[in-house]
């Protein structure tokens, strides 16, 4: 399976990806951690050509302000590399480094709100 953002998939598959640690939000009176009810998940390119990244920049534009996403990724402590969709996901505005030989070197995307 691939990468996807309702239902389109990625016009570039990322080169990496990875489900970011959960934030400690305190502990317990007696001693355990209490984490966020949600997950997020980065999704990184090495190179990606400014059209790659306009499909990225339209997926953010359609959800920017108040709208959801369902997210196609790797599921989470699954036993072997499977897809789930995730839905009512928000994204973070993409973001990259420089330009080099007409293409951007480097991208990133972060999903917020996972709930697995």
């Amino acid at each position: 399976m691939t990468y996807s953002v309702n239902g389109v998939a990625l016009t570039l598959q990322p080169t990496g990806g990875r489900w970011e640690p959960r934030q400690l939000l305190g502990t317990t009176g007696d001693g355990h951690p209490v984490y966020s009810g949600v997950r997020n998940f980065q999704l990184t390119w090495n190179a990606i050509s400014p059209a790659e990244y306009y499909q990225l920049q339209n997926f953010f534009a359609a959800v920017a302000t108040t709208g959801t996403a369902v997210v196609g990724l790797p599921q989470y402590g699954a036993a072997t590399y499977t897809f789930y969709n995730y839905s009512g996901c928000a994204l973070r505005e993409p973001e990259t480094s420089n330009y080099f030989a007409e293409n951007l070197l480097s991208a990133r995307l972060i999903i917020n709100n996972i709930t697995t």
